[in-house]
């Protein structure tokens, strides 16, 4: 073999260091393939026709400092972009096909062709079966749900991968009859026969119980009444709980406390974690929507995905940090009703974001509910000013296929050189 000159020597070693360590940015990010310490998910539907490939979403998803994904089906494009980057993932299993898998041999061959194909180099950690089939009006879907979950369950032990991924299911908050004070929360009783064999269900295989909790929603129905700070995760009174006695900060933690004494009430366990699968404030509305607006959004989400990062528990647990996923990641222009429904995400179609997520790091997401000061997110700026940023994304692209371009460049001197 020739002897290499020394400015090859220089050239190579260049690249080489190129390869190893990414390109750093104004906004630092967090690798998706490492756990991400800021404890926030994301929804990612897809009811648009004007959306970005899976495989451009990866960098929106790195300038979020985000490592887990909820997606609402089984989309062979997204598990196929997503191998390899360690994003987890929590598949959906739509409600048409319910009634279906609820046969075992429909529900292993499901899992054969659609799950395993993409397996280990996609981190599948769910999967979810229906969205809010509880609270909608579909008996025969409610009939279908738990027979459904159990065969998943049973082929995912067939594969030997009942360890790996989870059998669940995603609920609205009008499954409850009573959500306030959180200390009287209640499942409504005519559920109550298909709530507690579920609970049993997630007690026996260790799976979540999901719910999808909007705060907007309770403001939005009465806005003259319900506190917009106390909603927003702002500086406020705080709410009291006459039967506990806890004082309530943010109406999402309340939220989250009424599902967990329901649990209870129900003769669920204890050690049934609650997950928030669902949370977010539209940028924009109708008229008649009350509160939809770019600056709720940026205080909502950013004090949320502050407040998650900070670790920080429920009045009545805070201990357990808060598991949330965001809705959404995209505006979706084909979502049907009205106009807030195609306004919940952080990010435009384009990748630009939908609105500044900006907000300080000392904005008060923590309050009477614990004392200590918010830890600052893979998501916050390394600036003095400590402000979330989602801009980084437009420079991530560049950083791959500056990467991209080098790894042609090195493997054409290298056939040069050999």
């Amino acid at each position: 073999m020739p002897a290499i000159p020394t400015p090859v020597v220089v050239l190579l070693l260049l690249l080489l260091l190129v390869q190893t360590f990414p390109f750093s940015s104004a906004a630092p990010h967090t690798n998706i393939s490492s756990p991400s310490s800021s404890g926030i998910g994301i929804n990612y539907g897809q009811v648009a026709d004007n959306l970005p490939s899976p495989s451009d979403v990866l960098p929106l998803l790195s300038s979020l400092g985000v490592n887990r994904v909820k997606i609402y089906d089984a989309d062979p494009a997204v598990l196929r972009a997503f191998a390899g980057t360690g994003v987890e993932l929590i598949v959906g299993l739509p409600d048409r096909c319910l009634p279906r898998l609820a046969a075992p041999s429909a529900a292993l061959s499901w899992v054969k062709s659609t799950l395993q194909p993409y397996l280990p180099a996609t981190r599948i950690a769910a999967v979810t079966v229906g969205n809010e089939v509880l609270s909608g009006n579909d008996s025969a879907l409610i009939r279908s749900l738990l027979p459904a979950m159990q065969s998943l369950h049973s082929a995912l032990a067939e594969l030997g991968l009942d360890h790996q991924i989870s059998v669940t299911t995603a609920h609205s908050l009008a499954v409850l009859a009573v959500s306030y004070p959180p200390s009287a929360a209640a499942f409504r009783r005519e559920l109550l026969p298909f709530v507690s064999p579920l609970l049993a269900f997630f007690a026996r295989t260790g799976s979540p119980f999901l719910i999808n909790a909007y705060p907007y929603f309770a403001y939005k129905a009465d806005p003259k009444r319900i506190d917009l700070n106390y909603a927003l995760f702002e500086p406020n009174a705080g709410v009291v709980d006459p039967g506990s006695g806890l004082r309530y900060q943010n109406m999402l933690h309340a939220q989250v406390d009424a599902v967990r004494v329901a649990i209870a009430a129900a003769g669920g366990s204890k050690g049934v974690e609650v997950v928030v699968s669902e949370t977010g404030w539209p940028s924009a509305g109708d008229a008649n929507e009350p509160g939809a607006t770019a600056e709720n959004a940026r205080r909502y989400n950013g004090n949320l995905m502050r407040m998650v990062a900070a670790r920080k528990g429920t009045p009545s647990c805070p201990a357990a940090p808060l598991q949330v996923y965001v809705f959404a990641l995209f505006n979706e222009n084909l979502k049907p009703g009205p106009s807030t429904e195609r306004h919940y995400g952080l990010f435009k179609p384009d990748g630009t974001p939908a609105y500044d997520l900006s907000s300080p790091a000392n904005s008060s997401a923590s309050s009477a509910e614990g004392t200590a000061k918010s830890a600052p997110s893979p998501a916050l700026d390394a600036s003095s000013t400590g402000f979330y940023t989602i801009s980084a994304a437009t420079g991530m692209r560049q950083l791959i296929y500056m990467q991209m371009l080098a790894s042609l460049v090195l493997a054409k001197v290298i056939l040069l050189i050999f």
